[in-house]
């Protein structure tokens, strides 16, 4: 998947990133109402879901973020999410992972969303 088209222009994702991106917005607030109650790591979630579609934020960090929301409202992952108190590390871990890629990069329009990224 590249990505210079789309840098090229200031535009969106490509066609691919163009569907996860859809398929989070559409998928996201379901998935977190019935399952934000017990994760720990609920708030990063909210935050990250609130910056990769802030128009404000860059390019590559809200790729970064939404390819870890599309992870997150995926029904199938590397480990289940039915399964009791490990079902979700991996969704915390992809998230993690998404965040430190983009530490360092000041996201003035998400800090009402508590990222510090």
């Amino acid at each position: 998947m590249t990505f210079g088209p789309a840098l090229a222009l200031g535009r969106g994702f490509d066609e691919h990133g163009s569907r996860n991106e859809e398929r989070v917005r559409r998928d996201f607030w379901r998935k977190a109402a019935r399952v934000a109650a017990r994760l720990p790591f609920a708030e990063d979630l909210l935050a990250a879901y609130y910056c990769a579609f802030d128009q404000a934020t860059p390019f590559r960090v809200r790729a970064a973020l939404v390819g870890a929301l599309a992870y997150f409202v995926m029904p199938f992952d590397f480990m289940p999410d039915v399964l009791p108190l490990l079902g979700f590390t991996d969704d915390a871990a992809v998230l993690l992972t998404a965040l430190r890629m983009v530490a360092g990069i000041r996201l003035v329009n998400c800090e009402d969303q508590q990222l510090e990224c």
